[in-house]
């Protein structure tokens, strides 16, 4: 004879013996739930475990198109849809994940027995279910990260790969950016004439979108470029093409600098597109800023854009600059342009690398460690003393 107990208020006694193969039942189904970390096949278990083991007609995941056996239409709002046993599958925090609905044969009651192994079977699955949510998300993130990884190495595949060497002159540049990939822009061109075009463009925002507005970018600067066009008539195309490329490209707009270099001439053009200032220092320590000249390329059509000229002295430097440079934060203190243009003047020396690596170590001592907040990029020009060779 097997041993019972009587519950109280109630006219069910529990079978020992039963409830041990219970039990043993439900470690059982823990296992299987646990056995998968696909989302789909978590719940498809549970149907089956629930139907098979408990013999119950059928199962069911509303909304998610899985049940297991006969369910009745779950749409249609009877009273006897409205009757049946329904369980929450929640995660950690209590929020629920999905609904388990459950169709008694002959639309009887559930047991007491039924109703403990569905609701330990609920808890197990909702562990199980969270699992496999979980892994599908780092899934998924894995391949964004390869992804990003990947656009990050073309990008810094698209970057000057060598620089000019010009008798005389020291030319280098940094780019670093914020995220993966970003919107800063750097080129040089050799003309046919023999001058130097150099772009340092920045795309409004970060990341990804602004990565690939950069490239269209570069691809349109670059088609223009080759053919040697004065240099406002260079930005007032790119202005049009930039904003024919739509709505979208029209809210990245660009800001930009060029430069064109004529080296045996000791002279520089300079046409800014609503860019940071362009910084020159000349041999005597005289200070001038390229303003902008105009708007962002892409944010006006119609616009037309001229160049300023400028000697190219022996002992000049220039420093084009993204305002990533500029924006960073010491606690409430920004670095700030006036600033930049400071630490370029007093900056030793004619090789454009060391001025830069000078300006890079001033930025990171001033922001103590704090995070880069935007794409910085930088390049800087240099043209030495008379009587000495170009600096290696």
């Amino acid at each position: 004879m097997a041993t019972g107990i009587h519950l109280p208020g109630n006219d069910q006694t529990i079978d020992l013996q039963q409830q041990v193969a219970r039990l043993q039942a439900l470690l059982e189904a823990s296992r299987q739930v646990h056995s998968t970390i696909r989302e789909e096949a978590v719940l498809g278990a549970v149907l089956r475990i629930v139907v098979r083991e408990l013999e119950m007609a059928g199962a069911a995941f509303p909304g998610t198109g899985l049940s297991y056996g006969e369910m009745p239409d779950l749409s249609a709002d009877t009273d006897h849809t409205r009757a049946l046993p329904i369980y929450l599958l929640q995660d950690r925090e209590g929020k629920r994940m999905a609904e388990l609905v459950v169709a008694p044969p002959d639309s009887r009651e559930l047991t007491i027995y039924e109703a403990d192994f569905i609701e330990g079977l609920v808890l197990q699955a909702g562990v199980a279910l969270e699992n496999a949510r979980n892994h599908e998300r780092n899934l998924q993130w894995a391949r964004v990260q390869q992804d990003l990884d990947a656009a990050r190495n073309i990008q810094r595949s698209l970057l000057p790969q060598s620089l000019p060497d010009i008798a005389g002159y020291s030319l280098a540049f940094r780019s670093v950016t914020c995220y993966e990939v970003g919107g800063d822009y750097l080129d040089l061109v050799e003309q046919p004439d023999g001058s130097l075009l150099i772009a340092v463009a920045d795309v409004a925002g970060k990341g990804l979108a602004s990565a690939m507005m950069s490239t269209s970018f570069r691809a349109a600067f670059r088609a223009m470029a080759i053919t040697g066009p004065p240099l406002g008539e260079l930005a007032t195309r790119m202005n049009e093409h930039h904003w024919r490329e739509g709505e979208e490209a029209r809210r990245r707009y660009v800001t930009a600098i060029f430069l064109r270099l004529h080296p045996e001439l000791g002279k520089i053009e300079v046409v800014n597109a609503g860019h940071n200032p362009g910084f020159l220092r000349f041999a005597d320590g005289t200070l001038r800023q390229f303003e902008a000249a105009g708007t962002p390329l892409g944010l006006l059509p119609g616009m037309r854009y001229s160049s300023e000229e400028s000697v190219f002295t022996p002992g000049t430097r220039l420093l084009f600059y993204t305002d990533g440079l500029t924006e960073v934060f010491r606690g409430e203190e920004e670095f700030g342009p006036e600033r930049l243009m400071d630490e370029f003047s007093k900056c030793p020396g004619e090789r454009a690398d060391v001025i830069l690596d000078a300006l890079w170590a001033t930025i990171e001592d001033f922001a103590e460690g704090g995070p880069q907040s935007d794409d910085m990029t930088a390049l800087a020009l240099c043209r030495c003393a008379e009587g000495t060779e170009t600096p290696s």
